[in-house]
Formats: C-alpha cells, sequence, structure tokens
C-alpha cells in the first residue's frame, strides 16, 4: 500500500484495481461493529436455501476513515436519488428490544 500522508486535499492519485477484484463481491447483509480503534464491517449474503448468511468481505476501518466513508456514501446517494429517484426501503418487522447492527434488506438503524 503506498503512504498518502504527502498527499494535499483533492489531488488525485492512481489506483490499482486487479482482476479478481475488479468483478465485486455481492452482500445483502452487512454487520458491523466497532472498538475503541476499529470499526468493523461484515459483508454477507444469504440466499434461498442457505441455512445460515455467509460472511464473504470484512474490512476494518480506523475511526476516521469509517466517518469518511459515511460521508461518501450519503454524498452519493443524494446524487443517486437526483438521477433516479428516491431509494424505497420497505419497513422491516419491528425486533426484539436491543441495538440492531445487522442490516438484511431493512434499513440498517440501530
Amino acid at each position: 500500500m503506498s503512504d498518502n500522508r504527502n498527499q494535499q486535499p483533492g489531488q488525485q492519485f492512481q489506483l490499482e484495481l486487479k482482476p479478481e477484484v475488479a468483478s465485486g463481491v455481492y452482500s445483502n447483509l452487512a454487520l458491523i461493529s466497532h472498538s475503541h480503534s476499529d470499526f468493523i464491517v461484515d459483508f454477507a449474503r444469504i440466499l434461498p436455501g442457505m441455512p445460515k448468511p455467509e460472511v464473504c468481505s470484512r474490512v476494518i476501518l480506523a475511526p476516521e476513515h469509517a466517518k469518511r466513508l459515511l460521508a461518501a456514501l450519503q454524498d452519493n446517494i443524494i446524487k443517486y436519488e437526483k438521477e433516479f429517484g428516491p431509494i424505497a426501503i420497505p419497513q422491516a418487522p419491528q425486533m426484539e428490544a436491543g441495538p440492531r447492527t445487522i442490516a438484511p434488506f431493512g434499513n440498517g438503524e440501530a
């Protein structure tokens, strides 16, 4: 991984995308947890006939980068909805009391 500490804000850089990564990984469920120093996002998929969700990718982020990811997602959702219309999120049935960190098909709110 290259050292980008010397880059100025807004500066462009080259990103290498290897062929085995370029096709991406399908995920329809995310489990997000955190510690004092990291945010962990487990991307998983659950498909008909599968007995349990299968984690297909884990991303570990520093808190600062997690917040930057949040801002980038918000910005891109705004742009998407301007171009294609609002993203409809079906209401998920109310879960038992307690925080919710798994977001399959729902709105992902805790």
